[in-house]
Formats: structure tokens, sequence, C-alpha cells
């Protein structure tokens, strides 16, 4: 039986992804002087959404050989590695971006958020794995009002690993008393995706306009278990856990 829901929250809860991917074009845009934020930085982030805001600078300076660019820069920021600086940059740019409540309120995905407000409401146990930092995290979870909708909040600070291994899931589900089996993940990346299988948690996998071209080639879940639609959220939940009994 199903008895809890864990939900990813870039790209699951919240739009987050897009607004981090225009942060790196904007960010590459200031590096180079250039007139417009740069797409090629928002093509490399689509390739690795969904990791650890260390992998994906990492990822992103790597995909535009950003290396020679960034070092000289690293005293500026006070950090060791030339990614660490696109981390620096690309932060400052995002947290302006949503310092603004509303900006959120205005990027989230309705119907998940519907279908977490409607689980919690049935008396299912709800949980957060993300791979956002803790600060960022709750800041998304106010601005949308679910911080008491949530018996279980893990950010990247609780895990020594992050997505796609398991540790995330397998924390949230010990957190919440519970077996794998007896949970649900909702995510939106192949490596969230690949995170929850690997710790035993059914999966649905929701596709966005960031990842719906990877969770496909990466064929993790069957189509009864991928969300094509955002509005056909609960009815592919409906059919890919048909025959299991839900506590909802």
């Amino acid at each position: 039986m199903i008895r809890a829901v864990i939900f990813d929250l870039d790209g699951t809860l919240v739009q987050s992804e897009k607004l981090k991917a225009l942060s790196y074009a904007i960010a590459v845009q200031r590096l180079f002087n250039l007139p417009e934020p740069d797409p090629r930085a928002i093509e490399a982030y689509r390739q690795i959404v969904g990791s650890s805001r260390e992998v994906a600078s990492r990822y992103v300076m790597e995909q535009l050989g950003l290396d020679a660019n960034l070092q000289p820069l690293m005293t500026q920021y006070a950090v060791s590695q030339p990614a660490d600086v696109l981390t620096a940059m690309r932060k400052s740019i995002y947290d302006q971006m949503v310092a603004d409540p509303q900006i959120l309120r205005e990027n989230q995905w309705p119907h998940t958020v519907a279908f977490l407000r409607f689980v919690r409401q049935q008396g299912c146990k709800t949980g957060l794995a993300t791979m956002s930092h803790r600060q960022e995290a709750l800041h998304v979870l106010r601005a949308l009002n679910l911080e008491g909708d949530l018996d279980v909040v893990l950010t990247r600070e609780d895990v020594q690993q992050p997505k796609p291994d398991p540790e995330i899931y397998l924390s949230a589900c010990r957190l919440l008393e519970l077996l794998p089996k007896e949970c649900l993940a909702i995510e939106d990346s192949p490596a969230g995706v690949r995170a929850a299988l690997a710790a035993g948690v059914e999966t649905v996998a929701v596709a966005t306009p960031f990842t719906r071209e990877h969770l496909r080639s990466a064929d993790l879940v069957s189509c009864r278990c991928l969300v094509e639609q955002p509005e056909m959220l609960v009815a592919t939940i409906e059919h890919c856990l048909k025959g299991r009994s839900v506590a909802i």
C-alpha cells in the first residue's frame, strides 16, 4: 500500500528549472559582455537538470569551455575552483529573480501543487527530496505556502551523495518511518527518477519542456507512469498504480 508521496521541487512543484537555466545564460552573458543571455548555457543546463548545483555548474563550465575565463575571478569570489565562480554568479542572479515570492507563485506547477495538498488532506504522508540547498528550498516552499503540508523536507545539505544516488530517497523513507515500497515519488528529471527507482520507490515521471526528451530517451519508467501533460497527472498516477492499494 502507498502511504506517502515524496515530491521533487525544481521542475516538479515549481518551474524554477527554467529560471535557473536563464540565470546561467545571464551569468555567461556577463562573463563575456554579450548583448543578451547566452542560449548555449540554457541548452547545457537542460542536459544536466535535476543534478546538484555543483554538478550543474561544472557541467555548464565544461560544455562552454569557461574554465580559463572563470579562473581569474576565483580570488574575487573567494573560491578555490573555477566552477564555483560560475555557481556564485548564477546563484546571485537567480536569488535576485526569485526574491519576489510572486515570481515563484507565477511559476508553480498548479496540478502538482494541488495533488500534494489533496493527498495531504486525505491523510497521506508527504515529503520533499530536492537537490536544492535548504535556504533556496524553504524560500520556495514559503512562497507557495507549502511548508505546513510536508512531513519531511530533505535538501542537498542532508545527503552525502546527490541524485541519481538513492541516498535522499532512502533517508526520506526512513524519516517517514515507511518502507520504500510504501512510498511514491513524483520526479521530473532522469537523475531524480533514477534516484527514486534505485531506492525501491514507485515513481511517476512528470515531463517538462526541460526534461521531456531526456525522460523519453532514458526509458526509465513505462509510458503508463510518464506524465506528458500536466493536467493528466492524477489520471497517470491512478493508471500507474492500478491494482495497488493507495492510502489516498
